[in-house]
């Protein structure tokens, strides 16, 4: 069998399954814009775009001419690799930045299979749930049409799958049906819990702190929450000496727009921040993943916000390693985590809260070690590689009939 892998990035949610199609002797090749890395038995190729986005575009256009751009380019590696000979059995690839847009064009012999992970809406998931700045008639109209290349894709596929029910739930009633709820799955045999960790990294020594809580984000924005970290974290500092605070991300905004005065949210909320001890706020930018277990393994409390939106990897990982979660109370979340049972859930908007429940959290390490527990336990039962891993193998080798 010849699967055909597309995803802007690499090898972002394919890193399992595309090594474990490899190593059963199918011959997998892993379209992408990224040069970095790479997987054993995995053949990478790159496109490119010819040119950007044009200023000139309609705002509402210009995601899909964005896909469009990518489609083109992706769409000339496939004519590249059937003239070489490669025409794949499945083409695999991520849904909304139009990676695998025209798959179904270069390769009609094929079947095609589409990851959705989100479908956008203007009420009631995130773009409605901080309203700052309150949403315009112009954005509503604009939301609406960012969905146009995510359409085009599930009109090109005979299989669609979504990481989470709750992102699912999001695609509209005519398609959810058909769309299966698969994810990407967590390698719980190497994110394990290792009791009396100290964090020692090159540049940061925390091995003598008395008590750690842990933020892991891809950028530092609102949509992660992370201003409410901030600000619960100044509030911990007064409260609980001994504590010292990790931040695990990149000083950019991943999600949701950046700031009109050309500050980062980590400038901004250091600006207005002025009691947060910097000696106990350490940030440690992005990790390998050695480096970034290490981290969350020596945490003594994790904090998760986010707005209802697609719910991280890292939280996953970190149930999975024994941490004890205090999540936002939002509907990706509470998917995953029961109040009481395997984490601590609590209003995403109400720092004061947030501080209270991780002061408390903090203080009784006896109910912590038994949600520590049930947390590994859930992500075992319920998103480990070993079980969904071969799902996603008997899906792939399935279509290929």
């Amino acid at each position: 069998m010849r699967v055909l892998f597309a995803h802007t990035n690499f090898p972002a949610q394919y890193r399992h399954v595309a090594q474990a199609l490899a190593e059963r002797g199918h011959e997998v090749v892993f379209a992408t814009q990224n040069p970095k890395l790479e997987l054993p038995g995995v053949t990478k190729r790159l496109f490119k775009p010819h040119r950007q986005v044009r200023k000139e575009t309609h705002p509402y256009v210009r995601p899909l001419e964005f896909a469009v751009l990518n489609g083109q380019a992706s769409y000339r590696l496939a004519k590249t690799l059937r003239g070489e000979g490669f025409v794949p059995d499945v083409v695999s690839f991520h849904s909304g930045w139009g990676a695998g847009q025209y798959f179904a064009d270069a390769f009609p012999e094929a079947r095609c299979l589409g990851l959705f992970e989100w479908f956008y809406r203007a009420r009631g998931s995130d773009a409605s749930f901080l309203q700052d700045p309150p949403q315009s008639e112009d954005d509503h109209l604009r939301i609406r049409t960012k969905n146009a290349p995510i359409l085009l894709d599930l009109a090109a596929v005979e299989r669609a799958i979504s990481p989470t029910a709750w992102q699912r739930a999001q695609f509209p009633a005519l398609v959810r049906d058909s769309i299966e709820v698969l994810h990407e799955d967590i390698d719980t045999d190497y994110f394990t819990p290792a009791p009396g960790t100290r964090l020692r990294l090159p540049g940061l020594d925390l091995g003598g702190a008395e008590e750690i809580m842990t933020y892991v984000a891809r950028g530092m924005e609102p949509y992660r929450g992370f201003p409410q970290m901030i600000r619960a974290a100044a509030l911990l500092q007064r409260r609980r000496p001994g504590l010292h605070v990790v931040v695990v991300g990149a000083d950019r905004v991943a999600y949701g727009r950046k700031l009109e005065d050309g500050r980062t949210y980590r400038q901004k909320m250091l600006d207005e921040t002025p009691d947060l001890d910097l000696e106990r706020l350490h940030f440690t930018g992005l990790l390998p993943y050695g480096q970034y277990r290490e981290v969350i393994r020596a945490s003594a409390l994790h904090l998760y916000l986010t707005v209802p939106f697609v719910l991280s990897w890292s939280m996953l990982e970190c149930m999975a390693t024994g941490c004890l979660v205090l999540g936002s109370d939002t509907e990706p979340v509470r998917e995953v985590i029961e109040h009481g049972v395997n984490g601590l859930l609590v209003d995403f908007h109400d720092v004061e809260a947030i501080a209270e429940a991780a002061g408390a959290a903090l203080d009784d390490s006896t109910r912590g070690a038994a949600l520590r527990e049930r947390a590994r336990a859930s992500i075992v039962e319920r998103y480990a590689l070993t079980k969904l891993l071969p799902r996603h193998v008997e899906l792939i080798e399935g279509m290929a009939g």
